[in-house]
């Protein structure tokens, strides 16, 4: 800084910024509660005390006296240094954004998030989506209006489209014209090739990981795999909930859940070193910045990276399973004799299957497209609640060639509706990409990586994501930091590659496409 008086003005608006941070992290915390040990009597108050929490979280961040404050160092920002320009571009954006919503609104949102996370539950269970109707109905009245109030904020939406708003909350800068691209890609390279896997008539033999295995002896499985990965319980958690998520209010107070199925070991294995990879990331941020401006995840697509790094990348590989498939055999005596081929390829089987969060490797992003697609429209008008359940069944018969028996193993599956989470499913697939292309610049730099893994070794390629990713926080854009780890933008190439060669190891040569892009570029 040039001078001590603009050096007092970014401090204050560092100040400013933690104290609303320290609300946003008790609302967290009442958010992973009400998921994992709230009596569900306590529902109501929850949603009640969360909409206060949300208004003044609101006040805060709109108050006049700071929304000046960084319009006038906006106009000083030559005076800062770049890092401060980062911190000040970042607070300025999440200030404009909630300015231009009423507090109203925002309290609305956060009383319909907490309500209909209720609603859900109950009609998820019964498999009934008209219980859940109503709420999804109000949730999306009030995500059209908050979008097209903040799109009137930034000048209109100038040949964007209304969904854009939104995608920003979740993904800085993407838009429906740049992520389209990336995800029709994905679908027309992925569909020819599950219809391939299809068609081939291979059946992977499944013993290894479906049948009856003991839940504790699951949990204290996957709790050792997450402990060898480095997640740190001083600092963190794994509890259980309906849905597996990793919250938390920063990097020394993670909060991880899962869920675990007597007879199938994948989804709590998988899901635990999922949340895990989640976990790490938040470990790995700086803690001295978790209450500034560039403190945190710089954006779900790079967390969700992160993710499924760990989950595809790492624990369905053969160098992994080669370190815990014995102990594993230890923890389940019915796998004697399980074999290291039959193990990897049983962990990397392609089905086309009803529920996301159980699905393969390759038929994952289909899941993501339709999702995608369904709420794109539904956000525009485009298609009406009422008529979700129907346009789900045919999208799903449409890419997986499988129609869910009722709405709980359908359209109801998913949290992210009843949270007001519109927005956030394409970072899903824009994560499975970044994973790939940070996995093979891993490779190339961390010289005998896979050998490594056999022998038991994760902390490698945990320090090499702490140095080249987590320990940033927001200093860098997206699109910067894939640029500057891999050496070129993000593109569909690595995943490709990576998914083909596995697809073909098991299945046979890959369906035949267009060569993959090498240098489409996901929105930012």
């Amino acid at each position: 800084m040039k001078t001590s008086a603009k050096l007092t003005e970014y401090d204050d608006l560092e100040r400013r910024y933690a104290d609303i941070r320290d609300l946003e992290n008790a609302m967290s915390i009442l958010g992973w509660d009400q998921e994992v040990t709230m009596p569900a009597g306590g529902a109501e108050l929850r949603a009640q005390t969360l909409a206060t929490l949300a208004g003044v979280v609101h006040e805060r961040t709109t108050e006049p006296g700071l929304v000046k404050l960084v319009d006038r160092l906006h106009r000083r920002r030559a005076d800062l240094t770049p890092r401060q320009r980062r911190g000040l571009e970042l607070a300025r954006r999440k200030v404009h954004k909630a300015a231009a919503l009423p507090e109203r609104l925002a309290r609305e949102m956060a009383l319909a998030e907490s309500r209909g996370l209720e609603q859900w539950r109950r009609a998820r269970a019964r498999g009934d989506f008209q219980l859940f109707t109503p709420a999804l109905s109000h949730m999306v009245d009030l995500k059209r209006e908050a979008a097209e109030l903040t799109a009137a904020r930034s000048g209109g939406r100038k040949g964007g489209r209304l969904y854009d708003a939104l995608l920003d909350d979740f993904e800085p800068g993407a838009t429906v014209a740049t992520i389209d691209p990336l995800l029709t890609r994905l679908k027309e390279f992925t569909v020819p090739l599950v219809r391939k896997v299809v068609d081939s008539g291979v059946k992977v033999n499944l013993k290894p990981l479906v049948g009856r295995f003991d839940v504790e002896a699951q949990r204290s499985f996957s709790r050792d795999v997450a402990l060898a990965m480095g997640i740190d319980l001083e600092r963190g958690r794994m509890d259980l909930s309906t849905h597996p998520f990793c919250g938390g209010v920063g990097p020394d107070d993670v909060r991880m859940t899962s869920r675990f199925d007597k007879h199938d070991l994948r989804g709590g294995l998988f899901g635990v070193i999922h949340e895990a990879g989640h976990g790490l990331y938040e470990q790995g941020l700086n803690p001295k910045r978790a209450r500034e401006p560039l403190g945190g995840a710089i954006s779900m697509a790079i967390h969700e990276s992160q993710s499924r790094l760990w989950e595809n990348m790492v624990g369905r590989s053969r160098p992994f399973w080669k370190s815990w498939l014995p102990r594993l055999r230890r923890q389940h005596k019915q796998l004697k004799g399980v074999t290291l081929d039959a193990m990897w390829e049983a962990a990397n089987e392609v089905s086309p299957s009803l529920i996301r969060v159980e699905a393969d490797e390759l038929t994952y992003n289909l899941h993501i497209v339709l999702r995608y697609e369904i709420e794109r429209d539904l956000v525009e008008g485009a298609i009406a609640v009422r008529d979700l359940p129907q346009r789900w069944n045919e999208g799903m018969h449409d890419l997986l060639g499988v129609t869910p028996p009722d709405d709980g193993q359908g359209v109801l599956q998913d949290i992210h509706w009843a949270m007001g989470l519109f927005g956030y499913f394409p970072t899903y697939s824009l994560g499975n990409l970044y994973a790939a292309q940070f996995m093979q610049t891993a490779r190339r730099e961390l010289r005998g990586l896979d050998r490594r893994i056999e022998k038991g070794d994760l902390l490698t390629l945990r320090e090499w994501l702490a140095d080249k990713i987590h320990r940033h926080d927001q200093v860098y854009s997206a699109d910067a930091l894939v640029k500057r780890v891999t050496g070129r933008p993000l593109d569909t190439e690595a995943f490709e590659r990576h998914i083909s060669a596995k697809v073909a190891a098991i299945y046979g040569k890959p369906a035949r496409g267009r060569a993959p892009a090498r240098t489409r570029r996901a929105a930012r």
